[in-house]
């Protein structure tokens, strides 16, 4: 797909980028989830293999880091690995889908740079420090230990905003899911999203 598109949504673990890509999944039809590929374990029944992630194991990852197959790699906390198959892409839109990324900052920083002007880049934000703990810690899916190695680096993270095309304030559900599809309309120019 010549006219393929790269809408990339960043930002520290729990600023809501994935409700959010869920959202425009549903809202706008020419979207396609990349799924990303990651060395972490499921954590959760809902997971599942091919849809959420492509689960690998480390000896995996390395092989197709090896090989060249990532668009972007990271090992994101010790032994985790996250990172965009080329292969996943050029499935995408080979079947005229633009695709829609959810992905940390690094990685979305990368795939930008990849993609260039192909790409749009969105920072997800919350008002501060305090929110963003209050989520994490309303997920019940994280271990203290965990809360506070993503707190560390959510403060890291949030330093890389000015280097996004544009910022999202994730706050009133309604009117922030609303400003995600303009955001994705106005860079398609196609008023995809219903």
């Amino acid at each position: 797909m010549d006219n393929g598109k790269a809408i990339i949504f960043s930002a520290p673990s729990g600023s809501g980028k994935t409700t959010i890509v869920r959202h425009l999944l549903q809202a706008c039809p020419q979207l396609e989830f990349s799924i990303s590929a990651t060395t972490r374990p499921i954590r959760t029944a809902r997971e599942v293999h091919g849809k959420d992630y492509y689960f690998l194991s480390i000896e995996n990852f390395k092989s197709k880091i090896d090989d060249d197959e990532f668009i972007e790699w990271e090992e994101v906390y010790n032994g985790n690995y996250y990172g965009t198959l080329k292969s996943e892409v050029e499935r995408l839109w080979s079947l005229n889908k633009h695709v829609v990324f959810d992905v940390d900052v690094k990685g979305g920083l990368k795939l930008k740079e990849y993609f260039r002007k192909k790409a749009l880049a969105v920072f997800v934000r919350v008002r501060d420090q305090a929110e963003l703990e209050a989520r994490l810690r309303h997920r019940n899916t994280e271990t203290e230990e965990s809360i506070q190695r993503r707190l560390a680096k959510a403060a890291y993270e949030m330093s890389f905003e000015g280097r996004f095309d544009v910022s999202l304030l994730s706050g009133a559900l309604d009117a922030t899911l609303k400003n995600a599809e303009r955001l994705v309309d106005d860079f398609i120019g196609n008023n995809i999203c219903r």
